[in-house]
């Protein structure tokens, strides 16, 4: 059994701002502190806060309609926000129209099952250039209402009680 004291890894640096962090961030600029400080009272690099200062920083306008930068935890949680939603993979609803269509067709006119549908199509040599998804993938875009197949039309989804 390995002791904490004696283990030799250490705790992921690699962590993501919070809002409240980013809200010390903004305190911290107002008192006039450097971003050295900042970062050693954070406990993160100064390259982040760096970083961080940049992405919430907007252009504002006086009263005299003269300019000024400032931070804003708030726009920089938007921002990140942002940023976090054009991660992962991407749909490939779009690639996959042709066979979604076919899938459809199938499901709610001919009664097939999703693993049905997408076993015969990796079998037929007219789809083998094409882009199929996987069985898993079309019961996700069926939960989440991409397809006008619902869960009600699958006949193994959804079981009803006699």
């Amino acid at each position: 059994m390995v002791d904490r004291i004696n283990s030799n890894t250490t705790e992921r640096s690699f962590k993501h701002l919070n809002s409240y962090e980013r809200g010390e961030i903004y305190a911290l600029l107002k008192e006039g502190k450097s971003i050295r400080y900042i970062a050693r009272k954070l406990g993160r690099s100064p390259s982040t806060i760096s970083r961080e200062i940049k992405r919430g920083t907007t252009l504002q306008l006086k009263s005299d309609l003269s300019t000024f930068t400032s931070y804003f935890p708030e726009t920089g949680q938007a921002v990140y926000e942002k940023h976090r939603s054009n991660c992962g993979a991407k749909l490939k609803i779009a690639q996959a129209e042709a066979f979604i269509k076919y899938a459809e067709t199938k499901i709610l006119q001919e009664k097939w099952s999703v693993d049905a549908v997408v076993g015969a199509c990796k079998k037929d040599p007219a789809w083998k250039n094409a882009c199929i998804v996987s069985t898993k993938t079309l019961y996700n875009y069926i939960d989440r209402g991409f397809l006008s197949v619902r869960n009600i039309d699958l006949p193994l989804k959804l079981h009803l009680k006699p």
